[in-house]
């Protein structure tokens, strides 16, 4: 429900037309019938959608050595994973992910696509990651272990457990691959005007989950995206002198990397609101941007408490920045890279902008961004997001590329702070990230984009409730919660972006209410954040601290797509006399349901405004409304301001009509 509204106290005289009396499409008993939710509350996960007394995670941190041959498109590796199993289980063997198999030709997820039989269609093949050496580190000693590769993941058989509640181990994997050229938008390689910018992510192999769900969640990688656990990164980057490389995290040895007037010009952003130059767009590819120009230069970057971490290194490089201020006094950074050919204050040259608006005001409203730094790199893998960097488009400009940087950037809170699986359950990233970026599109300098309703909110650029009704009406749509890989392209954005996203506005403005909405989601952030939380997690957390038994809502808009067509039927005064008053009838005819404004119009032009709760229709699907005015009435109309997703407005509006109810 939305504050602003004049809200009237509605007299329910509950009255059906006859006891029991069900419309065509709708059943009150299976609308409101008990939800069980898949997930069971228990030790780890409380019934109040918080993790549990018992709630366990295990942990991983990475120290990582990579070395990129340019002149082979070859980016090879050594890791250390020092990985602690605090689950309740002794582990004999471990899973890792290796996504760069899924750009082999025979990877399961060229299947996936119906499209496996059509060779060289991806400029991106290659021949996936090859695994050089796998061993155990036991008393400061390396030791070769039996592994197996099946299709993007990795088995790795422990020659003893490794024991519960806390045990460690040191796992070292080197590994190297080819670098893909353009593919959708993941790790890529692509040409500037004046040079190569490699964009490099799901780049080593990465610890699968082991959790209380399902043990080992080793789901296939199919071009869903990601589920990690947490932990610390040291890495290390070698390319040649003449690249700069921006990653995820903090620079650890700039006295290595950069020229003092580099250094100087950080050191001045740092303490700036307006964005600094670090490298103008004019001295980009310059000999001056670099310490030197021949061999190699190795950049070492750390970041703590994050799932993944991601770089882009090119020689051509812009690049600026500013202070990002956060809640309590701390800052971060803001910065941005970008080819000459994209600068400019309608293109990446007011980048930094928009992404120190953003992490600003997320971190206000929602929950305060944690790292160091957040990146905006201008390149080839566009539309792309990791912890504290994100891809966008070299072409992008004005409203295109604000939206795309808060939406990427926004990413950061769902599922780099709030862990969630991305691989069966995109809708939770995708449109929690959509409902709060609409938002910032709003805010940003008094509404300079806003309204957000670009293809991963409105598909067609209208009234949110007014678009989602094709989709809901269309029987082939999936549910929200189906499987993330079972989501055809067709019913990608419509569906994990733009119905989930709606779906959260809906509760927040016409369902609850921002005042036990945005503590309740506050809340769910704060408490899960660096953890794993599933959908049922999310169900009660809004149950319970919102104060409010929804399941009438999730059955209907993410268990099922279901549809509404709320209807005023009749208009009577009360003996026929507008001085005793006027009832109303209003039916539900089909199967979901929601809060809504009822307005009544007087002849005078004026209206009056009452809103009908769910409760409306819990026990049928008729009710007879005594309207709190003792005046004429022009006409009755239900959702006159269009605010929920009502599939047949013919039937919301009702003059006055003969006989008595």
């Amino acid at each position: 429900m939305i504050g602003t509204r004049l809200t009237c106290v509605a007299t329910l005289l509950g009255l059906a037309s006859a006891a029991g009396a069900v419309a065509p499409g709708y059943d009150p008993l299976e609308t409101f019938a008990p939800l069980v939710l898949p997930s069971p509350a228990g030790v780890t996960r409380s019934a109040n959608g918080l993790p549990g007394p018992g709630y366990w995670q295990n942990r991983a941190d990475y120290q990582i050595h990579a070395r990129l041959d340019p002149a082979t498109k070859t980016l090879s590796g050594e890791e250390v994973v020092t990985y602690t199993n605090n689950s309740p289980d002794a582990l004999d063997m471990l899973w890792l992910q290796l996504d760069q198999n899924i750009y082999r030709t025979d990877s399961r997820g060229k299947y996936s696509e119906g499209s496996s039989g059509r060779p060289g269609r991806y400029d991106g093949d290659t021949d996936g990651i090859v695994i050089d050496r796998v061993e155990i580190v036991r008393n400061g000693r390396a030791e070769a272990v039996a592994h197996l590769v099946s299709d993007t993941r990795l088995r790795v058989t422990l020659p003893q457990p490794l024991d519960p509640k806390g045990a460690k181990l040191a796992l070292k994997v080197a590994w190297h691959y080819t670098v893909p050229g353009l593919f959708g938008g993941r790790t890529a390689w692509g040409s500037a005007k004046a040079g190569d910018i490699y964009d490099i992510a799901q780049w080593y192999p990465r610890m699968a989950v082991y959790d209380d769900q399902r043990g080992w969640d080793t789901a296939p990688y199919l071009a869903q995206e990601f589920y990690l656990d947490y932990g610390d990164f040291d890495y290390w980057v070698t390319v040649p002198a003449s690249m700069i490389v921006a990653g995820s995290g903090a620079l650890q040895n700039p006295e290595d990397v950069l020229t003092a007037t580099e250094r100087q010009r950080l050191d001045q952003a740092r303490g700036s609101d307006r964005t600094v130059a670090i490298v103008a767009p004019a001295e980009a590819g310059g000999a001056a941007t670099r310490p030197k120009q021949d061999g190699m230069l190795t950049w070492h970057y750390r970041m703590e408490n994050t799932r993944d971490v991601a770089w882009s290194a090119s020689p051509v490089f812009a690049w600026d920045a500013a202070r990002i201020n956060l809640p309590g006094g701390k800052t971060s950074l803001a910065m941005s890279y970008y080819p000459a050919e994209a600068q400019g204050q309608a293109r990446w040259g007011r980048s930094t902008e928009y992404l120190k608006d953003a992490v600003e005001r997320f971190s206000a409203r929602w929950y305060p961004y944690p790292w160091p730094a957040a990146i905006n790199i201008a390149g080839p893998a566009t539309g792309m997001e990791y912890p504290g960097i994100v891809f966008d488009g070299i072409d992008d400009a004005g409203k295109q590329l604000f939206w795309i940087s808060a939406h990427e950037i926004g990413h950061s809170w769902f599922p780099m702070i709030v862990g969630f699986d991305e691989r069966r359950n995109a809708w939770m990233d995708e449109g929690f990230n959509t409902f709060i970026d609409t938002y910032e599109s709003d805010d940003f300098n008094h509404g300079e984009y806003a309204p957000k309703r670009d293809s991963e909110f409105a598909p067609g650029g209208g009234n949110p409730v007014d678009e989602i009704v094709p989709i809901l009406a269309d029987a082939s749509a999936p549910p929200i919660l189906a499987r993330a890989d079972t989501i055809i392209e067709k019913w990608r954005h419509p569906v994990t972006y733009f119905k989930s996203a709606l779906g959260l506005k809906l509760l927040r403005e016409e369902i609850i209410g921002p005042e036990r909405f945005d503590p309740a989601f506050r809340r769910f952030i704060a408490e899960w954040a660096y953890k794993h939380p599933q959908p049922a997690d999310f169900f009660r957390a809004m149950e319970s601290a919102g104060g409010e038994d929804l399941s009438w809502w999730w059955r209907g808009w993410y268990f099922n797509n279901w549809q509404m067509d709320l209807a005023a039927t009749k208009l009577a005064y009360v003996d026929g006399d507008p001085a005793k008053g006027a009832l109303v009838t209003v039916e539900s005819h089909d199967k979901l349901v929601m809060p809504v404004t009822l307005r009544i119009e007087f002849p005078n032009g004026t209206h009056q405004d009452m809103i009908l709760p769910v409760e409306t229709w819990i026990r049928q699907m008729q009710n007879h409304i005594l309207l709190p005015t003792h005046q004429p009435i022009a006409a009755v109309v239900l959702d006159p301001d269009h605010k929920v997703p009502d599939r047949q407005r013919a039937n919301n509006r009702i003059g006055v009509t003969k006989g008595r109810l």
